[in-house]
């Protein structure tokens, strides 16, 4: 029998770690995190000088967490697990943002094309003061892409809020020619690793 559902807090913007979360039966409350305004993102994702990515997506994660536990404090929220991920993808060492613009994506695409890079997210859980992490790295190769095929992908709204400028759940699934790791790792929340992360924390799953 399954023991009652512990509810977290996830903070994260990203709509597609909702939904992973709820396909694994996760109860959970959104904890939103300023990442813009005129006093700037509240955990900086900027890259620090010669950040290794696996350093950086790591960092960028637990900072995240720390400051959510700090806002839990702050606001006197109910004392709860917070949840929380950064995914970035990795080509020749270069790490690849979410795309400002049309212009940024295609420059993206265009180094992706016909091309092997790592997608790497980093998942950290906070509870009772004390911090757990991993970061899980999977290969994507991507089919060489026509200039047309890149403008058609690009003119629509999917790349701008992906790291790398696209989605494998998305449009640019026809794009991906095989990968090797973890499907949901490369959407966002690896969900095997997490729910063993949860489970092992006494957050039952499933």
């Amino acid at each position: 029998m399954k023991s009652a559902p512990t509810r977290i807090y996830l903070a994260s913007k990203s709509p597609r770690r909702r939904e992973l979360l709820r396909q694994i039966g996760v109860d959970f409350e959104l904890m939103l995190l300023r990442d813009q305004g005129p006093r700037g993102p509240e955990v900086s994702e900027e890259v620090l000088p010669d950040e290794q990515a696996d350093v950086y997506v790591s960092r960028v994660t637990r900072e995240k967490v720390e400051h959510a536990a700090k806002v839990m404090l702050m606001r006197r929220l109910p004392a709860r697990a917070i949840l929380t991920a950064d995914t970035t993808v990795v080509i020749d060492g270069r790490i690849l943002g979410k795309p400002a613009d049309k212009t940024e994506a295609m420059e993206m695409l265009r180094l992706l094309s016909g091309r092997t890079h790592q997608v790497m997210t980093s998942v950290a859980l906070h509870k009772d003061d004390n911090i757990t992490q991993f970061t899980q790295i999977s290969d994507v190769t991507l089919a060489k892409l026509t200039e047309d095929a890149m403008r058609a992908y690009c003119a629509t709204s999917e790349p701008y809020d992906k790291a790398g400028g696209y989605g494998i759940q998305g449009m640019a699934a026809v794009f991906i020619q095989r990968i090797a790791g973890s499907y949901t790792g490369i959407m966002g929340l690896p969900l095997h690793e997490t729910a063993e992360l949860l489970n092992q924390a006494g957050i039952p799953v499933l």
